[in-house]
């Protein structure tokens, strides 16, 4: 029995080892956030879960994903189905710490909470989980708690893991001290994968917010052009959405990715960023010889002096030629 413990153990700390490598390839935020509470349950062997994040002000914990293995219960996340619970505030009305609910406990005080069973736990309020039981038939038991910080030490959300079952028999026991070591080790490493996914949604965001300023900037410049640069992305990506909806002809084989849509709409907002340090006159010509005036009038006198010039070259020719022919005549004379 302890043999088969141990590979067991060491086939977690395996499959601890490829989550985190998978949770740092991972692009989008919803199926992070996904992945980190489904990788919590597989190593842990628990039959549900709940993933927090820190609201905004910092005062509460906000549902992301919610899982039940057993009751078949999936929502927030890339589910579409929005998780309704109110957030869980971490403080009081009158400021004191919220100690009566584990979560909010957990992140408050910086450390993990391991409850063999919640009806007979004291210090916390589990009143809700009672009313969610008898609503669904359903008996919470286990909880463990982790809280994740980030590179700061800074609060960035909490990892919730419930009844955790036996990995042979699959009944419902107690998170063992295995099981929360390897919680607070994908805590940490789920924690580094969130954030520096969040660092890069938020450059982007003001890249974004940088390439949209500039073209602005460009359209404001002239009613000529007015609209133009907001224009072109939108009708580009409406064309490569219908090639990639194409399933037959030639571009039927041509498919995008959301990265490969990303850098399209990117270099459609980005084709006329030129135009930033254009001349306004070159910009807000009207036709294609008009600058700071309209040179048609040049090009006019131009070609008077070019005919003039033939001229003027004409008549020397003929005063050159002139002497000759004045000798000529009076030496016949």
């Amino acid at each position: 029995m302890a043999q088969e413990s141990t590979v067991n153990l060491f086939r977690r700390l395996e499959q601890l080892n490829g989550i985190g490598a998978a949770l740092s390839r991972e692009r989008d935020i919803d199926r992070l956030l996904e992945n980190i509470l489904e990788a919590a349950k597989a190593i842990t062997g628990a039959d549900g879960g709940t993933l927090y994040s820190v609201t905004e002000d910092e005062t509460a914990l906000k549902f992301e994903i919610l899982r039940t293995d057993s009751l078949d219960i999936r929502l927030g996340g890339t589910t579409g189905k929005p998780i309704d619970f109110p957030h869980l505030p971490l403080r009081n009305a009158d400021g004191s710490p919220n100690d009566s609910l584990v979560a909010a406990h957990a992140a408050i005080h910086d450390r993990t909470v391991n409850i063999a069973d919640a009806y007979s736990a004291e210090g916390f309020d589990f009143s809700g989980t009672r009313a969610f039981d008898v609503r669904t038939g359903y008996r919470s038991k286990s909880f463990l708690t982790v809280p994740m910080k980030n590179h700061d030490h800074e609060l960035i959300g909490v990892l919730q893991l419930i009844n955790a079952r036996h990995w042979e028999t699959g009944e419902v026991t107690t998170f063992s001290e295995a099981d929360q070591g390897l919680a607070e080790s994908l805590a940490s490493q789920a924690a580094i994968a969130l954030t520096n996914r969040l660092l890069i949604t938020q450059l982007e965001r003001l890249f974004e917010s940088f390439v949209n300023l500039i073209n602005l900037a460009i359209d404001e410049k002239s009613p000529y052009t007015g609209g133009h640069c907001q224009r072109v992305p939108a009708l580009t990506m409406m064309l490569a959405e219908a090639v990639d909806s194409t399933d037959h002809g030639p571009l039927a084989g041509f498919k995008m990715s959301d990265r490969d849509r990303y850098e399209l709409k990117m270099a459609g907002l980005l084709h006329d960023c030129g135009k930033i340090t254009t001349p306004v006159h070159v910009v807000d010509k009207a036709t294609k010889l008009q600058t700071l005036y309209d040179r048609i009038g040049l090009v006019d006198t131009r070609f008077e002096v070019l005919k003039r010039d033939a001229e003027l070259a004409a008549l020397r020719c003929q005063l050159a030629l002139r002497p000759v022919v004045d000798a000529r005549a009076e030496g016949q004379e």
